[in-house]
């Protein structure tokens, strides 16, 4: 795991590491899943891969979650404690950029709701559901950063952006250096 970018704003910390997700040792990691919780593929299936099948289980429990939404359960063997499942919009669907807005902040306020300090996000919708890599880096920064903005009450202390291959990382990188 590779720390490569960090800014301070307001006593939070906004992180952006290379690496994979399923290891790191925060409160939550988001999952970029699906309206139905099925975890089979991409980041989802990694994580119940290593987090076990329980993770599958509860996310069956809650069912239908709509697109720009987000549910939560637990992480099973993951060092994480919460697996915060965020649906984030397929391109061609329509209104993908403001889905993919109420997505990143719906995982924040969950996690701020539950008291958590720390949570990790990956470049949702940018892989299977083919949201342009350079528009999600771009919301998702943009999103974490007037999130702590606009709450300085919220618990959360660190929100990462955990980003596994080379090209994704450039965008996101590109993002984190127009943070003054």
């Amino acid at each position: 795991m590779k720390v490569i970018s960090e800014k301070t704003i307001n006593r939070k910390t906004l992180q952006l590491v290379q690496g994979d997700i399923t290891e790191r040792d925060v409160d939550a990691i988001v999952n970029a899943a699906n309206s139905y919780l099925q975890h089979g593929g991409g980041v989802a299936g990694a994580i119940v891969r290593k987090g076990g099948q329980i993770i599958q289980e509860e996310s069956n429990k809650i069912g239908f979650v709509p697109v720009g939404n987000a549910a939560i359960t637990g992480a099973g063997k993951l060092p994480c404690k919460y697996v915060i499942h965020a649906v984030g919009p397929r391109m061609g669907e329509g209104d993908e950029n403001n889905k993919l807005k109420n997505a990143v902040l719906n995982s924040l306020r969950l996690s701020s709701e539950k008291g958590l300090m720390s949570i990790s996000l990956p470049a949702i919708s940018s892989g299977i559901f083919g949201f342009p890599k350079d528009r999600c880096a771009e919301i998702l920064v943009r999103e974490a950063l007037n999130y702590i903005k606009e709450n300085p009450k919220s618990s959360l202390e660190l929100i990462e952006f955990c980003v596994y291959d080379d090209l994704t990382m450039e965008y996101f990188k590109k993002e984190f250096d127009k943070i003054s």
